[in-house]
């Protein structure tokens, strides 16, 4: 016996008086309530109304059985009325996972705008340190920056990241300009190295359409992305840094782009999300409202003609 849906109509036919009328709310007919008032009289041992040719009234265990569940399944009622407009409506949570750099120069810009018409919206941000449990925190979509997501979700390559060899103007006009990549070992260099590494990341370039690795010597080196970019600003030398981080810098000519040519494109911005068929209308939003902001990435992409001008010598 489905006990939920016998105990509704139970409180349709005390609230009402009559099993006709408890049927025609329910869009059913008045034998099956009465069908359904005997078997949750049989399943509880007591008799729950009176009935009569004329009359329908509460026995004393039923009058204690609707005091006791009437505001309890008011409440359940409300419940699974929010939530099933939480999944139609601008009302609920987002979990969003992403590094801390995109987090902070990405996504919370976006979020700003998009709570700005759905305020009824929310978010939970988990910083990702490359070993988020998607499934077990919940998370309804998230960002990499890199290779590809793993292909068991969905992704979207929001737009491509450069891995941009840049210095101040000072570290220019004092050392000069590397023309190639054997020159780099003339010079002071900021390295990456991801946490956990034992080695920094090789430098990469594009030469002649093909994807080529360097090491290079380096003076300084950090495993954060942010405090790479800092040390490059702080003149400490030449760093290859992604486009996230370096084209407010460039565009504002705090740093110069070096070797333009070889400006390796192959990484991206992704959002993904796991396939699925019951999305929340707010997470299947949120997504649209980020591929809409995000396509082409013109706050965090320089295209090269505009890197080639910028990076003429100071």
């Amino acid at each position: 016996m489905d006990e939920l849906r016998a105990i509704g109509t139970f409180i349709r036919v005390a609230e009402s008086g009559s099993f006709n009328r408890a049927a025609t709310g329910q869009g059913t007919t008045a034998q099956a309530v009465s069908k359904s008032i005997r078997q949750l009289e049989q399943h509880l041992g007591v008799r729950l109304f009176h009935r009569t040719t004329r009359k329908t009234s509460l026995t004393e265990d039923g009058q204690r059985l609707l005091d006791s569940v009437r505001g309890s399944m008011e409440s359940l009622t409300g419940a699974l009325a929010r939530i099933r407009g939480a999944a139609r409506e601008d009302e609920g949570l987002i979990r969003i996972c992403a590094a801390g750099g995109v987090v902070r120069k990405v996504l919370l810009p976006i979020l700003a705008d998009f709570r700005a018409q759905h305020p009824d919206i929310t978010f939970d941000i988990v910083i990702d340190d490359g070993n988020t449990d998607t499934v077990g925190e919940r998370i309804d979509l998230g960002f990499k920056a890199g290779n590809a997501p793993a292909k068991q979700v969905v992704s979207r390559r929001l737009f491509d990241i450069q891995l941009i060899l840049c210095a101040t103007p000072a570290y220019v006009a004092a050392r000069g300009m590397p023309r190639d990549i054997a020159d780099l070992t003339q010079h002071a260099c900021v390295g990456y190295r991801q946490p956990g590494a034992a080695r920094p990341f090789p430098w990469e370039f594009l030469v002649k359409g093909e994807t080529v690795y360097q090491a290079v010597n380096h003076v300084v080196c950090c495993n954060d992305p942010e405090a790479e970019m800092l040390a490059v600003l702080q003149g400490l030398g030449i760093g290859q840094i992604d486009s996230i981080n370096a084209s407010a810098p460039i565009r504002a000519g705090e740093l110069v782009p070096l070797m333009v040519k070889h400006t390796s494109e192959r990484l991206g911005l992704y959002l993904y999300y796991a396939q699925r068929s019951d999305m929340p209308s707010r997470v299947r939003r949120f997504i649209d409202f980020t591929v809409e902001r995000l396509r082409g990435g013109k706050h965090f992409h320089i295209p090269l003609a505009e890197l080639r001008a910028l990076g003429k010598a100071p």
